[in-house]
């Protein structure tokens, strides 16, 4: 069961993130191949930094065929939902948010299951989760998400540290998955529409 909500995330992740990466680029007027390689990149470049760094190549995003369906799945939903996506508050943000949320714990986990480090795990469950937002801003020449004053990464950092906790103390994967997910999506939604930030430091 776990095994297959773990799975469910994974491909509700890459959906969502792929999402986004489509509607980023579709306001650059890019071409369909730049769209697809935005949603792509967007989708699974966190994972494709994270299995790197775990020596686990070559990278699943790129070894199955899963990936790339559901990203292809994404684009075509876009393009055939598009005026029902264009109804969304902030569809952009609201996509990434999921995405966010389930790459931070599932991020966290493979990490986990391949016998890594308890801060080996957070690490790289926040990149899981940033890695490919940050690539997809940096192709469409914007400044990135994570380094403005929103509330992002430190949003996938609570989700992956309460993946880590729940493994240290022995709890249920499976529930404990689902509330690193949820807090992180959370955190994002209500930072975002509230307007909580993290300190900045002024110059002189």
């Amino acid at each position: 069961m776990n095994n297959l909500l773990l799975l469910a995330l994974d491909v509700l992740g890459t959906f969502a993130f792929a999402l986004s990466g489509v509607i980023a680029a579709k306001n650059r007027n890019l071409d369909l191949f730049g769209v697809f390689f935005i949603a792509f990149i967007t989708a699974c470049g966190g994972g494709i930094i994270r299995d790197l760094c775990l020596g686990a190549t070559p990278p699943v995003s790129i070894a199955s065929w899963r990936y790339l369906f559901v990203t292809w799945v994404a684009v075509f939903f876009s393009l055939r939902f598009k005026f029902w996506i264009k109804k969304l508050a902030y569809p952009i943000f609201l996509f990434d948010a999921v995405g966010l949320g389930t790459f931070a714990v599932t991020g966290a986990e493979k990490v986990l299951h391949y016998g890594g480090a308890y801060e080996t795990a957070i690490i790289l469950g926040v990149i899981t989760a940033v890695g490919g937002g940050l690539l997809r801003d940096v192709f469409l020449n914007r400044p990135p998400i994570i380094l403005e004053k929103e509330i992002y990464a430190s949003a996938a950092l609570v989700g992956a540290c309460i993946m880590v906790a729940g493994n240290y103390f022995g709890l249920q994967e499976f529930v404990v998955t689902l509330v690193g997910a949820g807090v992180t999506f959370l955190i994002r939604y209500f930072s975002y529409r509230y307007k909580w930030n993290l300190p900045r430091f002024m110059g002189d």
